[in-house]
C-alpha cells in the first residue's frame, strides 16, 4: 500500500477541507452512522493481502472530532523502549520508506493507543519510559498473534521486567500475583506491593494472558486459580 489515491485522500483529509465519516454496517443495504472523525497518525506495518502473502499495509488512527488525545503518537520516542523483540521486515523497502518500522511502528502505535499512553499497571504516562511488549512472547506466538494488538501490553520498567520473565502474572480480574521464588520484602524494594491490578483488561487480552499464566503457574510451588482470583 502507498500513499495514492483514497489513502492520500485520508491523510490529508484536513489540508484540503474534506470530511471523513464513519459508518458500521448493520445489515445488508444499510449503514449506521458513528461519527465524524479526523485523522490523527498514520504507519506502516506488516501484514497479508487476500493469498496470504506478506505485503507493507498502511494504518491510520482516527480521532472523534473535538476529542482530546493527551498524546501525540507520531512523537513518541519509541527508542526508549529496549526491550521489545522487534518483528523483522520481510518488505523491500521502497518510496522512502524506512524500512525498521515495517511491522512495529503502526503495532507499537497500536500498543500505545490501546492503553492510552499509559502502564496497564500503574498508570505511569512518560512515553520515554514505558515499554511496549507481548503478552504471549513474540517468539512463540505464529503471525496474526505477533501483531495483534491484543497480545500487546504496555508497562514502566520494572514491572516489564518481571512480567517478562514470568515473576508476576495478573488474574482474569486483572489482580497481580507475585512468584513465591521471590520474597516478598524484595518486591518492596522496587516498589512492588502485590495490592496492583490492570483495570482495563478485555477478553481478547485474558486469551493471551491465560498463556502467560500457565508459564508462571508452572513454576509455582503452590498453583494459583487464576479465573476466581
Amino acid at each position: 500500500m502507498e500513499f495514492t489515491r483514497g489513502n492520500l485522500a485520508l491523510r490529508d483529509h484536513l489540508k484540503n477541507g474534506k470530511r471523513v465519516f464513519l459508518f458500521e454496517q448493520s445489515r445488508k443495504g444499510f449503514v449506521n452512522f458513528i461519527s465524524e472523525m479526523t485523522f490523527f497518525d498514520c504507519d506502516y506495518y506488516e501484514t497479508h493481502d487476500t493469498n496470504r502473502q506478506s505485503r507493507t499495509g498502511i494504518k491510520f488512527f482516527l480521532k472523534r472530532v473535538d476529542a482530546i488525545v493527551p498524546y501525540e503518537l507520531d512523537k513518541i520516542n519509541f527508542a526508549a523502549e529496549p526491550s521489545l523483540e522487534y518483528l523483522k521486515p520481510t518488505i523491500t523497502e521502497r518510496s522512502g520508506l524506512v524500512i525498521s518500522r515495517v511491522g512495529q511502528g503502526a503495532y507499537r502505535k497500536s500498543i500505545v493507543n490501546r492503553w492510552e499512553n499509559k502502564c496497564a499497571v500503574t498508570g505511569f504516562s512518560d512515553s520515554r519510559v514505558l515499554i511496549a511488549s507481548h503478552i504471549h512472547p513474540w517468539k512463540e506466538s505464529n503471525d496474526d498473534e505477533r501483531l495483534d494488538v491484543n497480545n500487546g501490553i504496555l508497562l514502566s520498567p520494572t514491572y516489564d521486567a518481571l512480567f517478562d520473565r514470568h515473576l508476576i502474572t495478573f488474574t482474569n480480574s486483572g489482580k497481580i500475583i507475585l512468584a513465591d521464588g521471590v520474597k516478598e520484602s524484595e518486591y518492596q524494594k522496587i516498589g512492588v506491593s502485590g495490592t496492583e491490578k490492570i483495570v482495563r483488561l478485555n477478553s481478547d487480552n485474558i486469551a493471551y494472558l491465560e498463556k502467560h499464566q500457565e508459564v508462571f503457574n508452572s513454576q509455582l510451588r503452590n498453583p494459583v486459580n487464576f479465573i476466581s482470583g
